[in-house]
């Protein structure tokens, strides 16, 4: 869409005192309209069963057309290799209006940031909404700095309030949204000290802020991207944190994006209430399932999917993992290691999701979240 190439970053203060604002240069051409994302047919029918507790968000008098629509796609852990191009060259063919970089960029050494950013703008253009993240690799500034690697790739959607690449969230499309994406840092550690998310701190507070403010202005839908995940069948353990997890999921987010393990992993729809006070870290309950197929009621929990899957080399999915039994789609090294992104389709009644391959097997995924007709 010719949007992309027309966007400019306006400046929004992080709600979070003391932090930076976003810093992308200003263009000539001013932003789009929501009419630009309006396309296509009218979306498919909405569920018509309901749950108890169900996040309702309420209607506004700006709230978006049933026609209106954005399409957003996200992965993290890139490089430079031969599947990162696959990848890249994939995300240029899928049409998306913007693009979520979820941290671990370029893996190379510092001072080449540019020429990591001249690698995707070569394949995407310049113009793109390419958003970055920051992931552990290059808040620390061992392989790049995050604010070198901002700079070449600016934050080209409008709107955005927060401090670019760290910690901001974004509305789109911009005049009547459908979704919130709010991107945040638990665990990563920059120049002024490791980023709590724990529960009393100012980050966690501003991110339950940034959620909830997209529920007063009617806003459909939730997404929260950060780059370490919590629930995991990789290596690592939870260092975002127990606390925001549990934020979420009280709070019944849609989907939470992440990277940093390499390999792809998507949970069941998991929600907190009566027999699950809270989704534990290295267990299972199977009372914190909402629903585990592929058709769900937007408003009954949350989903999880790690998409570290940008092209740096893939790793191996421990199925044997004790929170094996959140999960309902995996892959990595052994099970069909795939390249790829996931794509949202999102409109008023519903956001589509599916993985997408750039490179490497064979492996799909794919559900839905619908509202229903109350909603």
């Amino acid at each position: 869409m010719q949007w992309r190439r027309a966007v400019v970053c306006v400046l929004g203060m992080l709600t979070l005192a003391g932090a930076a604002a976003c810093t992308t240069p200003p263009s000539p051409t001013q932003p789009p309209s929501a009419a630009a994302l309006t396309t296509g047919p009218d979306p498919a029918p909405a569920a018509t069963s309901a749950l108890p507790g169900l996040i309702r968000p309420p209607a506004t008098a700006g709230a978006p057309t049933p026609s209106a629509r954005v399409h957003l796609t996200a992965a993290g852990d890139y490089g430079a290799t031969a599947a990162t191009g696959g990848v890249l060259r994939a995300l240029g063919a899928s049409g998306s209006d913007a693009h979520f970089a979820l941290g671990d960029l370029s893996y190379g050494s510092p001072g080449g940031e540019a020429s990591w950013c001249s690698f995707v703008t070569s394949r995407l253009g310049v113009g793109f909404p390419f958003e970055l993240l920051a992931g552990n690799h290059e808040s620390d500034g061992s392989n790049g700095s995050i604010d070198r690697f901002a700079a070449c790739l600016p934050n080209r959607l409008g709107g955005a309030v927060g401090q670019y690449a760290h910690q901001y969230y974004v509305d789109l499309p911009r005049s009547t949204p459908l979704v919130r994406v709010v991107l945040v840092s638990p665990g990563l550690t920059f120049p002024d000290g490791t980023w709590s998310y724990a529960e009393g701190s100012a980050r966690y507070a501003w991110t339950a802020d940034a959620i909830d403010g997209a529920r007063r202005a009617g806003i459909r839908w939730v997404v929260v991207a950060m780059h370490e995940p919590c629930l995991s069948m990789g290596r690592y353990g939870c260092s975002s944190g127990p606390d925001l997890q549990h934020l979420l999921v009280s709070k019944r987010v849609d989907l939470v994006l992440s990277g940093h393990e390499h390999l792809y992993q998507r949970t069941k729809q998991l929600r907190e209430g009566a027999g699950c006070a809270r989704v534990t870290v290295g267990s299972y309950s199977p009372a914190c399932v909402a629903d585990a197929d592929t058709s769900m009621v937007a408003g009954a929990g949350t989903v999880f999917a790690t998409v570290g899957t940008g092209g740096v080399a893939l790793r191996q999915v421990a199925t044997a993992d004790p929170e094996r039994g959140y999960f309902a789609a995996a892959s990595g090294t052994g099970s069909k290691p795939t390249y790829g992104f996931a794509d949202l389709r999102v409109t008023s009644d519903e956001l589509r999701y599916s993985f997408v391959r750039g490179a490497g097997g064979g492996f799909t995924d794919s559900w839905v979240l619908r509202r229903t007709p109350s909603l």
